[in-house]
């Protein structure tokens, strides 16, 4: 149930697509085009200017030494968990002096087999080979060197047009390579395969300075997991005391030859998964000009991390290939779409970093393996609160649980995002932790919401919480991300289906509640004669949402501008008192298509390192690419409509809105109506919230995720506030009256 709920809310992560990430040729424009696009969006990024100062913050980087010598020593399999004082001395010494991170080795299936991983570090973008997958197939000496056996198979037969990519780009240059093992061998060949130096195991390597750029493979970890050609379809095969014999054989190893590497930069990676169940590995860089035991740079503690990811402490593969290059001094090709790695200072010892990176496993572990039980079970909340509600309303009985159980239910989203702010990965049972922390912070806002001085008003729980749900999400988009990253209703690193930025399913909870809270405001203008201030306010506040949802490097998210655009609009015309037509909403979704193109097209212009996969889409529109992304989303958008997690909310939440808006008598004993009364503007609010929902829906590959999350905030806050206008008595039909039900008295 995880796995196929990972596949319908984020698709067959074509986000990360060797398609998506491809980079197209330059499009061909004039000065006078590109001054066009500047002048009709110049409001845009001036307004925007604190994401673009952001974006561009993360966009600096150190520049690296050119010419330096690396060694890449993958050891497929390894976690943090695994480096430990006793039984990896060596590592543990290493990591000391290293900058420390976490290694995403997720290429294009769910769990990355040695195979693939060193195919992704030869391609520079995520690859696959297909069919078995296992380790990679032995290479046959030739001379010194040695040659993978019929490489040109691999974009032949199995359409790996990138393999070769960095051994290519290397020897271009004028580099040698020295592979030790068949991965190594594999990651550094050419386009004909070939690599200048090989030997099969780092004991039968007689000089280590034989090459420019090193790779070397110690299997010894993932080598239980492989059954002929195949990894282990389950998740632990060895029991702990084998694994840890495994590590200890896969240290000595390294231990062999560390010593002999001198002032070389080392990269070591924990490269591939081990068995069905992917996790973070471990990822360490060791600088030059101080052999194994100087430090790197300003300090002994600092961590690794990409603009890939956008995380100071956490890389992907492709980034390897990068680094690589870079450090040798040599150009990236265009295919290659990680970025090199950098190195931040951080505090703390040796052993609470490496304990930090190990709870970051733990987290999306828990993350991953829970998610579908928490949407499941929020499923089937929703759809009970909506069949008690209509027995209870109809019955115009227990209004206040009713009121409660809404407010509380809306509440449930934003706390799983706050509950990040706590240490719940830390915790001995991290899943009932997190759990129980998530019903924790939903009861206090809850209370809140309800007991606050604006519990009186008929629109103050609904704006308690739209206005926590949104300032939690703008500011987490502000900050980095790192509420959403590891949550339930976010992502995670050990998924790898996206590391920053607004995933799908924040932006329906984002859109929805902004769209909210700003009508809650526009209620009180329009009340108070100042219509005009109450539309502005609408659209400024909607804009601003809008673009930080799209700015690359702070939201980057390309459907959801698509979808805020109308959403805003519709808010804003209701507002003024103008009519929506199905023309108009066109034209609005229109507009959302050219403005987030914009501001793709923006993020294209910059140079190819600092692009993110909205610059990127640029160049496959303009090399003709696209379209295989374009099909790939909209298949994973289809299959979410039959998802059991996602559709019984969309089902159950649209049933009670239309039959309360059709037979409000029936359904909910005039609560929707006396709510719209009582507070015209909220209309607005709910509309535009249900079109951005719509039309994120059909442009998202997480399909039936963004509609039943934007329902899922929005309809028990409507209905919390007709409750609350019932309890008042205000505009109230009379019982008895067409359309309600008799009250309990004259019955």
């Amino acid at each position: 149930m995880v796995a196929s709920f990972f596949k319908i809310t984020y698709g067959d992560c074509a986000y990360w697509d060797r398609a998506y990430w491809d980079w197209g040729p330059p499009v061909k424009g004039t000065w006078v085009k590109r001054a066009v696009v500047a002048a009709v969006f110049g409001v845009a990024v001036v307004a925007s200017a604190p994401a673009a100062a952001a974006s561009a913050g993360l966009a600096a980087r150190p520049a690296t030494a050119a010419g330096e010598r690396v060694v890449l020593v993958g050891i497929p399999g390894l976690m943090w968990s695994d480096v430990t004082p006793a039984d990896t001395p060596n590592l543990w010494r290493l990591a000391g002096d290293s900058a420390l991170g976490s290694l995403s080795v997720r290429a294009v299936r769910k769990d990355t087999c040695p195979y693939d991983a060193w195919l992704t570090v030869s391609a520079g973008v995520r690859s696959a080979v297909g069919g078995a997958c296992g380790m990679a197939p032995t290479p046959k000496a030739d001379g010194e060197g040695a040659v993978v056996p019929e490489f040109s198979w691999l974009w032949e037969v199995r359409e790996q047009r990138e393999a070769g990519t960095l051994g290519q780009a290397l020897h271009a240059a004028g580099r040698t390579t020295m592979a030790v093992g068949p991965g190594a061998a594999l990651a550094l060949a050419d386009r004909e395969g070939r690599v200048d130096a090989y030997a099969p195991s780092p004991a039968e390597v007689t000089q280590w300075s034989r090459g420019d750029v090193v790779a070397v493979e110690i299997p010894d970890l993932v080598a239980p997991y492989v059954s002929g050609d195949r990894l282990s379809d389950v998740p632990e095969r060895l029991s702990a005391d084998a694994r840890r014999a495994a590590a200890r054989a896969a240290d000595a190893k390294l231990g062999s030859f560390l010593p002999r590497l001198g002032s070389a930069t080392v990269l070591v990676a924990g490269l591939s998964d081990h068995g069905s169940v992917p996790h973070l590995r471990t990822a360490m860089l060791h600088g030059p000009g101080s052999g194994l035991g100087g430090g790197l740079g300003s300090g002994p503690a600092r961590t690794l991390g990409a603009r890939s990811t956008h995380r100071d402490d956490m890389i992907i593969l492709p980034d390897l290939t990068a680094t690589i290059l870079a450090r040798t001094g040599v150009a990236a090709p265009p295919a290659v779409v990680g970025v090199p790695v950098e190195t931040h200072a951080t505090g703390g010892n040796l052993d609470e970093r490496v304990a930090a990176l190990r709870t970051a496993d733990v987290a999306g572990q828990t993350i991953r393996d829970t998610t579908g039980v928490f949407f499941t079970t929020l499923a089937v909340l929703q759809v009970v609160f909506y069949v008690t509600a209509f027995l209870l309303l109809r019955r115009r009985d227990g209004l206040p649980a009713v009121r409660a159980a809404a407010v509380a239910l809306a509440s449930i989203p934003v706390s799983t995002y706050l509950v990040n702010l706590t240490p719940w990965a830390r915790a001995a049972q991290p899943a009932v932790t997190l759990f129980a922390s998530i019903a924790a912070i939903a009861a206090a806002l809850t209370l809140a919401a309800l007991a606050g001085p604006w519990r009186r008003s008929v629109l103050g729980p609904l704006t308690v919480i739209a206005a926590v749900t949104a300032a939690v999400l703008l500011g987490d988009l502000l900050t980095g991300t790192p509420l959403q990253l590891n949550s339930l209703m976010g992502y995670t690193g050990v998924v790898g289906a996206r590391y920053y930025g607004l995933g799908n399913i924040p932006f329906a909870l984002l859109a929805t509640a902004v769209l909210l809270v700003t009508t809650a405001a526009a209620d009180r203008l329009v009340r108070a004669g100042r219509k005009a201030v109450a539309v502005a306010l609408v659209a400024a506040l909607g804009a601003f949402a809008m673009l930080l949802d799209g700015w690359p490097g702070v939201g980057s998210d390309f459907g959801g501008v698509i979808a805020f655009v109308p959403g805003i609009a519709v808010t804003a015309l209701i507002v003024a008192g103008r009519r929506v037509s199905i023309v108009k909403l066109g034209a609005f979704c229109a507009a959302g298509g050219v403005l987030v193109m914009a501001i793709a097209y923006l993020d294209y212009l910059r140079p190819p390192a600092s692009q993110t996969h909205l610059g990127r889409f640029v160049g496959q529109v303009a090399d003709g690419t696209f379209l295989p992304v374009i099909s790939r989303k909209l298949g994973a958008m289809l299959s979410t409509l039959l998802s059991p997690n996602l559709m019984p909310v969309v089902i159950a939440a649209f049933a009670f809105l239309v039959f309360a808006l059709l037979r409000p008598g029936a359904a909910s004993a005039g609560v929707l109506p006396i709510a719209f009364e009582r507070a015209p503007m909220l209309r607005a609010g709910l509309l535009g919230a249900l079109v951005s929902g719509l039309v994120g829906m059909l442009v998202n590959d997480s399909g039936a995720a963004v509609l039943s999350m934007a329902l899922a905030l929005a309809v028990p806050l409507v209905l919390s506030a007709g409750i609350r206008a019932l309890q008042h008595g205000e505009q109230v039909p009379a019982a008895g009256s067409p359309g309600l039900p008799p009250s309990p008295a004259a019955a």
